[in-house]
């Protein structure tokens, strides 16, 4: 069996408001090449975004690779670090309270985009020096534009 590919990811999603505009910014990386995406909508919550920019960037993988996936959203990683997806699969997506799960459309489709690439999630500070996920932040920022009323 081949080796996988190994692929870095970063990603951010943006607001403004809460629902409001939203955009999301994803790089991806493999050696000496890289490739800056970004999107939004015209009324989205900040989390959607999060959970969009990661399914963006391993949607545009062409066949499965070892992902490690940089976010600064504790929502996304959490997600799947604490295990919480894989609960909220089992349960019918319902929370422990028997609700139901928000943005389940975007955790299915991630789970199974996990279940065809090899993911490593890993957190990062938000709005420090971290060089990727400030220019994730810029993309997102910069689709919220496009997407919104001014």
């Amino acid at each position: 069996m081949a080796e996988l590919k190994r692929i870095t990811l970063y990603t951010d999603g943006a607001c403004s408001g809460n629902p409001g505009a939203g955009g999301w910014g994803a790089v991806l990386l493999f050696g000496e090449h890289r490739r800056e995406l970004s999107g939004g909508e015209k009324e989205t919550t900040n989390n959607r975004m999060e959970l969009t920019a990661v399914i963006e960037g391993l949607e545009r993988l062409k066949y499965p690779c070892h992902v490690d996936v940089y976010s600064d959203s504790a929502y996304t990683v959490n997600g799947f670090l604490e295990g919480w997806v894989y609960g909220w699969e089992k349960s019918g997506w319902k929370k422990a309270d028997k609700k139901p799960v928000l943005n389940d459309d975007l955790w299915k489709r991630l789970l199974s985009l996990t279940r065809v690439h090899e993911v490593v999630f890993h957190k990062v500070k938000g709005h420090a020096d971290n060089e990727l996920n400030n220019r994730c932040d810029e993309l997102a920022r910069e689709a919220i534009n496009l997407f919104s009323d001014k």
